[in-house]
């Protein structure tokens, strides 16, 4: 039995998603220290003009090593409303978004407090809309060493790093996108982005990759 540890994540890029289907356990790590500018509170989809992030803004923590669990999502900036805007504008075009838009606007209308919990369900969300039923858990504790069927990617799944020297397994797999012709094919952005331009396809897309 296959098991991969991956931290909390908002809006996974599609590699994320690729080891949700890969493994036959899933443990999302909790006990982590939280970190800024990582997917656990930002995405990266294709915009109009290229690349664009969004980061839900966080309640700063009491100390320096708050684990992930415990933190807090702010209200600030309207972050809520802009996040829903950019992902309409991006991609009212696509050929999904409007059948998957009623599933995914209640997330940016209700307040959840933790963001532990706001991106759990919006996984569970997007893995029912695929059709792909990981068997997934929060970790009870942080773990340092792994046997030979265990497989670490909480820290290689990373904005910063580059997917294919840290994970060579995961091949991006080209799929239809609203702004090709414009911005050229992006690799590896959010799942949303396999989403809503593919809608039922997303799975084959991810079959594909690895």
């Amino acid at each position: 039995m296959k098991t991969v540890y991956l931290s909390s994540a908002y809006l996974a890029p599609i590699e994320y998603y690729a080891k949700l289907l890969a493994y036959d356990k899933v443990f999302i790590e909790q006990h982590d220290h939280y970190v800024k500018q990582t997917y656990r509170n930002r995405c990266t989809i294709a915009a109009p003009d290229g690349e664009l992030a969004l980061s839900i803004p966080t309640v700063k923590p009491d100390t320096l090593k708050c684990p992930l669990k415990d933190i807090r999502i702010s209200d600030h900036g309207n972050w809520r409303h802009l996040h829903w805007n950019a992902l309409s504008s991006a991609y009212n075009h696509t050929p999904f978004f409007e059948y998957y838009k009623d599933d995914f606007q209640p997330f940016y209308e209700k307040k959840y407090e933790f963001l532990a919990d706001f991106n759990e369900e919006l996984c569970r969300l997007v893995c029912s809309l695929i059709d792909i039923q990981p068997d997934m858990e929060r970790t009870d504790m942080y773990k340092i060493d792994f046997t030979s069927d265990e497989d670490d990617f909480r820290e290689r799944i990373h904005p910063k790093k580059d997917y294919k020297e840290e994970d060579p397994d995961f091949i991006a797999q080209p799929y239809y996108q609203v702004f090709q012709e414009r911005l050229g094919f992006l690799p590896n952005l959010s799942i949303v982005d396999l989403l809503f331009n593919m809608g039922p396809e997303s799975l084959l897309i991810l079959q594909r990759s690895f």
